[in-house]
């Protein structure tokens, strides 16, 4: 089954966000006239048939004091890189990790991870102590300290409008 207009409708709901109520499925769906029941079996079916692979959080680190965050680089060869991924991403400081195709000569980096902290050489301590514990020294890599923030909020995929065509201004679900 593909995907309908009520579904288009549940998505674009979503992209706000849940609000912080004691049922924020009921109230998602009371924005857009479903019930409580019908937004959690459509969205079960969504990601089952793969068009949602999941619902997260995004967390505003800058806000709780991580000032400093940096994307780690490796260049690991390829029948390794899927071990090294999984054994990182696993890693309880790393909040992001996947993998990239590389662009050899000047780009070789083919593993990346994002590492927070409250200030460089806490960053810097944590990837010292992630090459140690999965033996990354062999393989070049890269530290990369973000400069400037642009975007901290899920993507937007519908739409910004509600059922009956208001426009929504944020991302915050604030009208």
């Amino acid at each position: 089954m593909g995907v309908t207009e009520r579904d288009r409708q549940l998505i674009a709901a979503l992209q706000r966000g849940l609000p912080l109520v004691p049922c924020p499925y009921a109230a998602v769906g009371e924005t857009i006239g479903m019930t409580e029941s019908e937004v959690l079996r459509r969205l079960r079916r969504l990601q089952a048939n793969g068009v949602i692979r999941r619902l997260g959080v995004i967390v505003r680190h800058h806000e709780l004091g991580y000032r400093a965050n940096a994307m780690m680089v490796w260049a690991v060869p390829e029948q390794q890189v899927d071990a090294y991924g999984a054994a990182i991403a696993d890693e309880s400081g790393v909040t992001l990790c996947y993998r990239r195709k590389p662009a050899p000569p000047q780009w070789p980096y083919n593993l990346y991870c994002m590492i927070h902290g409250q200030d460089r050489h806490q960053v810097l301590a944590r990837r010292d102590a992630l090459v140690r514990r999965h033996a990354l020294t062999a393989f070049p890599h890269r530290v990369l300290f973000s400069g400037r923030r642009f975007k901290q909020r899920g993507a937007w995929y519908m739409p910004r409008e509600t059922h009956s065509g208001n426009t929504m201004e944020g991302a915050d679900g604030c009208r």
